[in-house]
This record gives structure tokens, C-alpha cells and sequence, in this order.
């Protein structure tokens, strides 16, 4: 199925943006050890995990530092209490967006969701007002020029649900969040180095954003993410090539 890297765009604009801010470790880092200290320290039988380590190794995190993290978790050494939220809400142009979010205070972390939102004219709502227009899905992506053919073999060989390349060459394969761990194994085992491996929000439609409301979006997101308590932004909006080109 071919079409335009328009995940894969705003996917790596994201990695972009957390890296300049030096943020996106410390992101990691608390995932890890949550899920450490929720699910246990091995990631074979604890899917979080295992989907934690594939993206702190994807943005080059050590393992050394990984496993310091991990072994936090497991030990019990971090005794904040953090859970995870979730908060749905619409953004510019009636945008669909999902916030997930780790946090010790609640308070805290939806004043500064809410603040984020009324400041880009969008709105917070309420459980399940978005988040069904959104599958959660495993999501190995491979840069322009690795064998099509090999990738396709390998990842529907283990069970894969789709694999997707774009005009740019750029290739993504598909999973469920439960055999993500085993289709990314079968993979790095055919020789294929992925360039990102994560457990993603999907949407199912997209909105096009017009020249006005593609800033405000993108607004919002740099918002959102520049809260601590935010790991990962989702979202349905799309923006065309000329737009693109003018922001």
C-alpha cells in the first residue's frame, strides 16, 4: 500500500522538537521506570516495557542508562507514585487529540493540559469523547532505501497487520501492542535496522489543516509537550505539502 509519510513527518518533527529541548530522556527514563515498577523488569512478559526500551533505544538512549532506570523501577528505589493519564480533547479546525500523561498530581497536570488547549482555541473534553477515533498499534518504521521486499517477507511471516511504503520510500510496519515485541524481534533477526519502534495512538481519519489552522495545531502540540507530565501527544490532523511548505 503506498502512499505519503505524513506519520512519519510528524513523527520525526516530534523526535526533533524533544531533542532540542533535552526532554525526551527524561520522558523516557520515567516510562521505564513505571513500567518496571508496574509490570516487572522483564520485558518478554511485561509489554510496556519491552515497548519503553524500543523507543529509549530508538533515540539512542544507553542501555546503561536503560538499565539504571529499569532497575529503579524493580526495586522500588523511586517512590513517587505515578500513574498515567489520558485526556481527549479538540483541537484547531475540530482536530482530534489524545494526551497521555504520567503524574504524581492530577491537579497539576490537567490545569496545565486545559491551559494548553484554551490558549491554541481549542477545548478539553471528556473520557472517550475522541478516543475512538484512534487503535492503538505497534509501529516499526525504516527509512527510505531498505529492501521493501525483505521487510515485507520478515514482518508477515510473524504476523505483522500491515506494511505500509510511502512515496518517499520510507516504510512502516504495523503490529498489535501485544505481538509488537515479537514482530520487532523477527525483524532485527532478518538484518533490518528500523530507525523508530514505538506503541502509537492511530487515527482512523485524518482532518485537513488549512494554512490558519495547521500553525494552531502545531501550537498546541509544542505546548502540550513542554508540560513534564506529557509523554505523548496524538492527534488526526494532517497537512498538506503546500501548507507545509509555508509554515
Amino acid at each position: 500500500m503506498a502512499g505519503h509519510s505524513k506519520w512519519a513527518n510528524t513523527k520525526h518533527r516530534k523526535a526533533a522538537q524533544d531533542a532540542k529541548r533535552g526532554k525526551i530522556f527524561t520522558k523516557i527514563i520515567r516510562e521505564l521506570v513505571t513500567a518496571a515498577k508496574i509490570g516487572g523488569g522483564d520485558p518478554a512478559s511485561n509489554p510496556r516495557l519491552r515497548a519503553a526500551m524500543d523507543k529509549a533505544l530508538s533515540n539512542n538512549m544507553t542501555r546503561d542508562t536503560m538499565n539504571r532506570a529499569i532497575a529503579r523501577g524493580v526495586g522500588g528505589e523511586d517512590d513517587s507514585n505515578m500513574e498515567t493519564i489520558i485526556y481527549e480533547g479538540y483541537g484547531p479546525a475540530g482536530t482530534a487529540v489524545m494526551v497521555e500523561c504520567l503524574s504524581d498530581n492530577r491537579n497539576r497536570t490537567v490545569s496545565e493540559v486545559r491551559h494548553a488547549f484554551t490558549k491554541t482555541g481549542g477545548n478539553l473534553g471528556t473520557d472517550g469523547s475522541v478516543s475512538y477515533l484512534f487503535t492503538k498499534k505497534g509501529v516499526i518504521s525504516y527509512p527510505a532505501g531498505t529492501n521493501e521486499d525483505q521487510v515485507m517477507d520478515a514482518a508477515l511471516e510473524v504476523g505483522a497487520d500491515d506494511v505500509v511504503t510511502y512515496d518517499d520510500g520510507a516504510i512502516d510496519v504495523f503490529t498489535t501492542p501485544e505481538s509488537f515485541g515479537e514482530v520487532k524481534d523477527a525483524l532485527d533477526a532478518a538484518g533490518l535496522v528500523s530507525e523508530s519502534a514505538e506503541v502509537s495512538m492511530i487515527p482512523a481519519t485524518k482532518v485537513d489543516l488549512d494554512i490558519d489552522s495547521a500553525p494552531k495545531l502545531l501550537r498546541l502540540i509544542d505546548m502540550l509537550e513542554d508540560c513534564d507530565d506529557v509523554q505523548e501527544v496524538y492527534h488526526n490532523g494532517e497537512v498538506s505539502d503546500e501548507v507545509a511548505a509555508t509554515l
